[in-house]
């Protein structure tokens, strides 16, 4: 009987190795860091093109990250319109698709949304790429909409004042406005093979992303509530573009599972030969 009990034991701290295997697989390192991250999953069907009403983003799911004015470039603003912002991801395989939704009191003309990422390995701060203390300056990829122009700008920076739209544009956007809500799409390859301008997506593999917004509204003194440097931004957030699946995890808490059972039966085998002698 106390053989038994100590096999009962290993056994059960057995399963419990396996079980720790699967969590791990499933709760590695990297689902760590997707509380601050967005998390762009992987879709068989391709990316819905540039449509924020498309009935795919409600499977997708939502980060929510804080927006603040931007202060580290005159002119400063003290007060901006989106206190904060969602956003969704989703890929193919080929095609990035990311949308972002926020609030907003009113649709205009001079209302706009962007996306920042770092290029290359190169540390860079938020505010383009800006040179501060401890940080080197840029480059970033910048993915600029307005909702007068209707598109998409591919641009680069390496410090305030250095912002170029780029000679090849790569990035493609929508943006639709419903109930005090702005929905914004914007859809690019993973990677463009222009590695010098261009931030590209290696999928499992985490890099930064930032955030801003403009409210275009027209004041009574004619200038527009936010413009430029006035802008809600967020600091640098997590963006990862999901692997395909990995069952590796499960194969081998299969595995140490199927040990498992050889190892009872050749013990009790043995306690039964035993018994009988």
């Amino acid at each position: 009987m106390r053989s038994v009990r100590r096999l009962g034991s290993w056994l059960f701290d057995m399963i419990g190795v396996a079980a720790l295997i699967v969590g791990t697989a499933t709760t590695g390192p990297g689902f760590a860091q997707e509380s601050v991250a967005v998390r762009a999953v992987i879709v068989n069907e391709g990316v819905p093109g540039e449509g924020p009403s498309a009935a795919a983003w409600n499977t997708v799911p939502v980060s929510e990250f804080p927006l603040s004015p931007q202060v580290h470039w005159p002119t400063r603003i003290g007060e901006v319109t989106a206190k904060s912002v969602k956003v969704r991801g989703m890929h193919d395989g080929q095609q990035l698709a990311i949308m972002l939704e926020y609030a907003d009191p009113g649709e205009d003309p001079d209302d706009a949304a962007a996306l920042e990422f770092m290029v290359g390995e190169k540390k860079a701060h938020f505010a383009h790429g800006q040179p501060m203390a401890q940080v080197e300056g840029g480059p970033v990829n910048i993915w600029y909409w307005k909702n007068k122009d209707a598109k998409v700008l591919d641009m680069n920076a390496k410090g305030f004042g250095t912002l170029k739209v780029q000679d090849q544009q790569d990035v493609k956007g929508k943006g639709v406005y419903q109930s005090g809500t702005w929905k914004v799409v914007f859809m690019r390859s993973l990677s463009t093979g222009d590695v010098e301008h261009d931030t590209q997506f290696k999928p499992g593999e985490f890099i930064n992303i930032a955030f801003a917004i403009w409210d275009g509204k027209k004041l009574e003194s004619g200038d527009l509530k936010e413009k430029g440097s006035q802008k809600a931004v967020s600091s640098w957030w997590y963006f990862r573009a999901e692997p395909p699946a990995d069952y590796s995890g499960y194969f081998y808490a299969a595995l140490a599972i199927g040990l498992a059972a050889g190892v009872q039966f050749v013990i009790i085998r043995k306690l039964k030969k035993g018994a009988s002698a």
